[in-house]
């Protein structure tokens, strides 16, 4: 594993918490000599990922659209950034440079990202963990949702084992570290036959 890709809020919330631990995870990942790939922005958990990875020594690598770029919340000290056309241009990117996901509290955009590269796990397009940074709670009512999903025969116990959950940043990295990729499915495996 050489690259962590990292979504999260362009906004830093509504507790000095979550752009604490945000610094954490960024001083963290420079710790164990891994790559920071974010959304390039240099406000909000984004800003203070990036800028704690910096500090503390760490490669970071920012994937950002023109038209966020062209706002000026571009970082402007990055390791390295790509500047592409689209929202969707950027998630394949980041999800091209990156070996695991991690997602930080946000909103939309950060659930949006998630919600992807998890698809793109379920369907097999990648086999990358994909993991959770719980800080205090703040992901509880997704995880929610997802087990109600999977009682409701909308996701498959074997696709929502694909979402790892940690609120210590360090066991997050272990787990990530660790994670083995499970047998690949055939595509169309999460389908029932009745439905076909």
């Amino acid at each position: 594993m050489q690259r962590i890709c990292v979504f999260c809020g362009s906004n830093g919330g509504a507790r000095p918490i979550y752009r604490e631990r945000a610094q954490g995870l960024g001083e963290a990942l420079a710790q164990r000599g891994l790559g920071l790939v974010y959304g390039g922005g240099r406000v909000g958990l984004m800003g203070a990922l990036a800028d704690a990875a910096l500090a503390a020594g760490g490669a970071v690598i920012g994937v950002i659209p023109h038209i966020l770029s062209g706002k000026e919340i571009a970082h402007g000290g990055l390791t390295q950034m790509h500047r592409v056309r689209t929202m969707h241009e950027r998630k394949a990117l980041m999800a091209d440079l990156a070996d695991a996901f991690i997602a930080l509290p946000g909103g939309y955009g950060t659930l949006d990202e998630l919600c992807e590269i998890l698809t793109w796990a379920q369907l097999g397009l990648h086999q990358k963990p994909c993991a959770l940074y719980n800080i205090e709670g703040y992901y509880d009512p997704l995880l929610t949702l997802l087990d109600h999903a999977e009682a409701e025969k909308f996701l498959r116990p074997e696709h929502r084992a694909l979402v790892l959950v940690e609120d210590d940043l360090m066991r997050l990295l272990d787990r990530l570290q660790q994670w083995r990729p499970p047998a690949q499915e055939p595509i169309l495996k999460w389908i029932e036959r009745e439905d076909l």
